[in-house]
This record gives C-alpha cells, sequence and structure tokens, in this order.
C-alpha cells in the first residue's frame, strides 16, 4: 500500500542542463573533406556535439546508438555532430568505423583539439548540447545510453522547446 515502484537507474541523470544559454565562440573543426566549418552552420537546429575517439572505450560504446539516435528526429531540427579527437584524424577513424560495421556513420574531426577552447576535453565521452542559436544549454562528461526512453524523450524536450512560438494575437 502506497509504495513506490523505485525509478530504475538511467544515464540521462547525468546530463545538466544549464539555468541559462550560454554563448559558444565559433570554433573551427573539419569535415570529411578537410573542410573548416564551425557551430553557426547548424543555427536554427538543436546540435548534439558528441566529443569522441577510437581509443575510448566508453566512446566507442555509444556511437552505435549515436548512429540510430540521429535518425530518429527530424533533420531541419536536430543534428548529431560527432567529433573525434583522435590526433591521427581520418587515416586512423575511417578504418575504426568501418571495423564496427559504422563506414556510413558521419563524423567530424578535432585532431588538433581546437574545440578546447570552449568545451573541456580532458574527460571523453563528452556531449554538448547547443540551442538553435549556438548556445549551450545542457552537457554531459560521460557514457550516455542514447537508446534509453528517458534520454530520447528529453531531446525530444529540448527540439520541442527551440520551435518558435507563433506571436499571441
Amino acid at each position: 500500500m502506497g509504495q513506490e515502484k523505485a525509478k530504475s537507474p538511467s544515464t540521462v541523470d547525468f546530463i545538466k542542463q544549464l539555468p541559462e544559454a550560454y554563448p559558444i565562440a565559433p570554433i573551427p573543426f573539419k569535415d570529411e573533406l578537410g573542410r573548416a566549418i564551425d557551430f553557426s552552420r547548424y543555427k536554427g537546429k538543436l546540435l548534439l556535439v558528441n566529443m569522441w575517439a577510437t581509443w575510448c572505450s566508453p566512446c566507442v560504446r555509444e556511437l552505435p546508438a549515436l548512429a540510430r539516435l540521429s535518425e530518429k528526429f527530424p533533420t531541419d531540427s536536430f543534428q548529431l555532430l560527432p567529433i573525434s579527437i583522435d590526433a591521427e584524424g581520418q587515416s586512423l577513424v575511417k578504418p575504426f568505423l568501418k571495423d564496427l560495421g559504422l563506414s556510413n556513420f558521419t563524423t567530424y574531426y578535432d585532431k588538433e583539439q581546437a574545440l578546447g577552447q570552449v568545451f573541456p576535453l580532458d574527460t571523453i565521452p563528452a556531449t554538448y548540447i547547443l540551442n538553435t542559436a549556438g548556445e549551450l544549454i545542457a552537457y554531459v562528461r560521460s557514457y550516455v545510453d542514447w537508446e534509453d526512453e528517458r534520454v530520447l524523450a528529453l531531446v525530444d524536450r529540448l527540439i520541442k522547446e527551440q520551435v518558435p512560438r507563433p506571436p499571441l494575437r
């Protein structure tokens, strides 16, 4: 009687939401063609920026779920940006992803770790969530089960919060 079911643990509890959005400087990283890009390219979308490396086993464990996550939300309002910080860049990462069965997985590169100017890179995996204006609104510096229903609900809520509301009449 009156006994509540204990809430099962979830990695969603590791995700820290900021009380207010924090501006992020436009630090460039590289796409698969070696072109410099930055987060301003994705304004208007909720960005999930996942910093990872081939030598990081929790990072590698997240990759398949991240690949599936990117397919769950509409691309006009959500963008996954996995960014490898491997010093060897594509020469190591491309064959590594192929061996994992993720040869179609799009990743970006920051082998110089320039993004360390805006994100701490001492602990990975690390995921930074940016709003449609490119401002930091949440982060997690740990492994996350990106297929957990509570995590998916959080991402869905964050996307919906970004949708512009029509003006009141």
